[in-house]
C-alpha cells in the first residue's frame, strides 16, 4: 500500500496556512504571508523547504489540495505544484466539490474558506446544528444545519480592526491583544482600555451573535473556533466550546478523500476509514 503525501492550502487575504498530511493524518503546518507579487518560484521553494523539513522528496508528495480567496495567487500555485512537484493541484471547491447542501441565495459567492471549515466542522461534530467562528482578516460566523450549509455573518477582524484604529489615531500606543485577565477591568491607562476594550468587547460580540442566531437553529447546537485568535478568547467567552486551530486544513483532506484513488494515486486515507 503506498502512503499518500497531501499538501494543504489555505491561502488567506493575509497569511496562508501550508499543512503537509500523511494517509490523512496532519504532520504539521506552517504560515506565510499571503502576497500577490509571490511568484511560482517562491512557493515552489517554500514546498521545497517543508519538504527538506520532513526529508521528503518532492516527487513524493500526491497533490496539492487548494482553498484560496485570493485569485491573483492561484496560477502560480497551479505552477509551482506543476513545475516542483510534477502532481497535480486541484482547488476546492472548484474541482473537488463540497458535499454539503449550499443554501446561499447567490452559491457561487460563498468563499471556499467558509466551505471548507464548514465542511471539517461537520465531519467533526454530531450535533444537528454547528455554528463556526472563524478568527481571520474577517471575524465570519458560519451556520450548519444537519447536511446544509446555510450562511452566516461576516464581522470585523479583531487584528485587522487594531491595526485600522492605530492607522487613524497617532497617539494611541500598539497593543498585546494578550489576555492579562479573565474580568473586564475599567482601563486606568491606554493601552488597558485598548485591551480590554478589544478583547472583551469581542468576546461579547461572538456571545451575543452566538445566542441571537441559535433561535434561528434547531436540534443542539456545538460552537466551535478556529482562526489564530480562538484560543486567546475562549478563557473569556464560554459559548467557544471547541477550538480547532486547523478546521480548514482538515476540511481540505476530507474534500481530498472524495477524490478516487485513481486521481490521487493512491489508497484510501485513514480519514476515510474511520468515516
Amino acid at each position: 500500500m503506498s502512503t499518500m503525501y497531501l499538501l494543504l492550502f489555505d491561502v488567506g487575504n493575509t497569511n496562508t496556512k501550508i499543512g503537509l498530511s500523511q494517509d490523512g493524518r496532519l504532520l504539521g503546518s506552517y504560515s506565510f504571508p499571503s502576497s500577490t507579487a509571490d511568484t511560482a518560484d517562491t512557493w515552489g521553494f517554500r514546498v521545497l523547504e517543508i519538504c527538506r523539513y520532513w526529508e521528503l522528496a518532492p516527487e513524493k508528495l500526491t497533490a496539492w489540495i487548494i482553498s484560496s480567496v485570493v485569485p491573483p495567487l492561484n496560477d502560480a500555485l497551479k505552477v509551482a505544484g506543476d513545475r516542483f512537484c510534477a502532481c497535480p493541484v486541484h482547488f476546492v471547491p472548484k474541482d473537488i466539490g463540497v458535499p454539503l447542501e449550499n443554501h446561499y441565495a447567490r452559491p457561487q459567492e460563498v468563499g471556499a474558506d467558509r466551505l471548507v471549515t464548514a465542511l471539517a466542522a461537520r465531519r467533526r461534530f454530531a450535533t444537528p446544528a454547528i455554528i463556526v467562528v472563524d478568527f481571520g482578516t474577517a471575524t465570519t460566523f458560519d451556520c450548519i444545519q444537519d447536511k446544509a450549509y446555510l450562511g452566516g455573518l461576516i464581522c470585523p477582524g479583531v487584528l485587522s480592526s487594531a491595526k485600522g484604529l492605530a492607522l487613524q489615531t497617532a497617539k494611541l500606543p500598539q497593543i498585546s491583544l494578550e489576555l492579562d485577565s479573565d474580568e473586564v477591568q475599567i482601563g486606568m491607562s491606554t493601552s488597558t482600555s485598548l485591551n480590554h476594550g478589544f478583547l472583551f468587547g469581542f468576546a461579547s460580540m461572538i456571545e451575543g451573535l452566538c445566542a441571537r442566531i441559535q433561535k434561528h437553529l434547531f436540534g443542539e447546537v456545538t460552537v466551535v473556533a478556529t482562526g489564530g485568535f480562538g484560543r486567546r478568547l475562549q478563557p473569556v467567552c464560554p459559548c467557544l466550546e471547541h477550538v480547532e486551530p486547523d478546521l480548514l486544513l482538515q476540511g481540505l483532506q476530507y474534500a481530498a478523500d472524495q477524490l478516487s484513488c485513481d486521481i490521487l494515486g493512491g489508497q484510501p486515507s485513514s480519514s476515510q476509514r474511520r468515516s
